[in-house]
């Protein structure tokens, strides 16, 4: 695979307006379309917003009208801001495009960036991006003195815990030793070009989350590297490895368009 090339586009007091930089992405993406420019990582920080993918159900928003950004890529809604190292790789693929292949080998580059930093993180099966796994359900703490068999999140259709306190918030899901989400992934292919991508989780305010249901996930939540390692991580920190690990498995991934389905015999 040819050559992947790192454009960062605001870091700290330069982070980058959302639609800034998405209409930097579109200009990309046209470029890498055209054959004017290589594979491109675009590296930023985003001022704070919350973006929306085609799938966000409406009861997933904020309850309070803070503005969300509604997007063409993939999967539900999310938080991006201050303390969240995120990155569009554009990229040509062979057609028809593996989607699935692709946000695996991102998952796999965040997955290498967390272990360099000494924390273990995984897939979850269902769910994209790259997690921390809480405890077994029946070692964990129980909400409301209630046992995890009567979680209301799971077992009630209406109850929001939005309205429910810290107690259920996304960002103490490591109190209560729930799984809990480092990295977020959500992509677009058109033309056989890849937009948007990935967000993990550094040092940010996670209380962000708290307004909304991140990805639509009511029974975990989410972390960073500073709070799982006890200690501050900067995105000074993570950034070169983010880089070299992104080269080392989109440059030398072994490309194949997504195989046809089989007919129904």
């Amino acid at each position: 695979m040819a050559e992947l090339g790192f454009v960062h586009l605001g870091f700290g007091p330069d982070a980058v307006e959302y639609t800034e930089a998405w209409e930097e992405q579109r200009r990309v993406h046209a470029a890498r379309f055209a054959e004017e420019t290589g594979d491109t990582c675009l590296l930023l920080e985003h001022q704070p917003v919350y973006t929306a993918g085609r799938r966000t159900d409406p009861a997933e928003r904020p309850l309070d009208g803070t503005p969300v950004v509604d997007v063409d890529r993939g999967g539900k809604i999310t938080w991006h801001g201050p303390g969240q190292l995120v990155g569009y790789p554009i990229m040509k693929l062979p057609r028809p495009v593996d989607v699935v292949a692709h946000v695996r080998r991102l998952e796999e580059a965040l997955i290498r960036t967390a272990a360099d930093f000494g924390l273990e993180t995984t897939r979850v099966e269902g769910r994209s991006g790259v997690w921390v796994l809480g405890d077994p359900a029946e070692d964990r703490p129980r909400l409301g003195g209630l046992s995890l068999d009567f979680d209301p999140r799971t077992a009630d259709e209406e109850f929001d815990p939005r309205l429910n306190g810290p107690e259920y918030a996304p960002s103490n899901a490591g109190q209560r030793r729930e799984d809990r989400k480092l990295a977020a992934i959500g992509i677009r292919v058109a033309k056989g070009v890849t937009m948007h991508g990935f967000a993990i989780n550094v040092n940010p305010d996670s209380t962000w989350f708290d307004r909304i249901i991140p990805c639509g996930i009511r029974d975990a939540g989410v972390t960073s590297l500073s709070y799982e390692l006890g200690r501050e991580v900067t995105i000074a920190e993570v950034l070169p490895v983010v880089e070299r690990h992104l080269k080392d498995v989109l440059e030398h991934a072994e490309l194949q368009p997504r195989a046809p389905r089989s007919a129904a015999g």
